[in-house]
């Protein structure tokens, strides 16, 4: 096919031989099946951000870190420099997520490099060789949905142990590879430690894998494995290999109304005193 213009600047650099055909459009890039040097390859041309549908929601860059000082005091303003490094960040944080989760053993799609805003990876296949099916699209065996759930769940386990939450995890972001699923689409990656949303985004995750392999397991609905696994985060004793059980036991003790009430009190009297020894003044008026 013809070359597209996001893609002609890596064609001339020799880091594309061909462009093959289109794989997807989305609502956040277009993907196609290109060969480089000599091996296939997808190419994800992200979208300027007037032309995309998913935006760059606040609670999904809380926490993110910037390295350089400059660009950090230049995203915090509204100009139009400022907003070019923001979208720059966000494009370079499906990359970052990708190298950072391959490191850790995740199944995600191997990159090759990150140009132009271009974004090179491995193309994940079927058995035959033909471009993976996402999850949404293929039925399975109840020993299929136990096995690729299984898998799913020590992925977000090494996910989250590396600091990450994928933040939009469903069957329409997991591809089914002959070595099981791949999760992809990851520009909205969450900082685990940094974002005030995360516990209910990872649970999130976690819940609709739940859903999704329940439909052919049904058992696997009575499992509970996203509050297990954040509760071992937050306990400090997570780690890649951490032995799980997949149920977890709520707290059902009702909270006691009048020792809030009681806390809350005491709060308002706190900062009652601590103004009046602010402002003595105010006392005699």
């Amino acid at each position: 096919m013809k070359t597209p213009k996001r893609l002609q600047s890596l064609a001339d650099d020799g880091l594309i031989d061909e462009v093959i055909a289109q794989l997807m459009s989305g609502k956040e890039a277009q993907v196609y099946v290109v060969r480089s040097h000599g091996e296939l390859c997808c190419a994800k041309v992200f979208k300027e951000a007037k032309q995309r549908s998913f935006k760059q929601a606040v609670e999904y860059q809380e926490g993110r870190k910037v390295r350089n000082s400059r660009r950090a005091r230049a995203m915090s303003k509204k100009t139009r420099y400022g907003q070019k490094e923001q979208e720059e960040a966000w494009l370079n944080a499906e990359v970052d997520a990708l190298y950072r989760l391959a490191d850790a053993g995740v199944r995600v799609p191997k990159p090759r490099g990150f140009i132009d805003g271009v974004l090179l990876m491995e193309m994940i296949t079927d058995a035959e060789g033909n471009a993976a099916p996402r999850l949404d699209d293929v039925t399975l065996t109840p020993d299929q949905a136990r096995r690729y759930y299984d898998k799913i769940i020590r992925d977000v386990v090494r996910m989250l142990s590396a600091g990450l939450i994928h933040g939009d995890l469903s069957e329409f972001n997991v591809l089914l590879a002959p070595d099981g699923p791949v999760i992809i689409d990851l520009p909205q990656a969450v900082n685990a430690a940094g974002n005030n949303s995360a516990e209910r985004m990872f649970e999130r995750d976690v819940n609709n894998m739940r859903r999704y392999f329940g439909r052919f397991a049904p058992e696997l609905l009575a499992t509970d494995y996203g509050k297990e696994i954040w509760a071992l985060y937050e306990a400090g004793d997570l780690h890649p290999d951490s032995t799980l059980t997949g149920c977890f036991e709520h707290d059902t003790h009702s909270a006691d109304v009048n020792e809030l009430m009681a806390i809350i009190d005491d709060a308002k009297e706190e900062e009652f005193e601590r103004r009046a020894r602010m402002n003595p003044d105010e006392e005699d008026q």
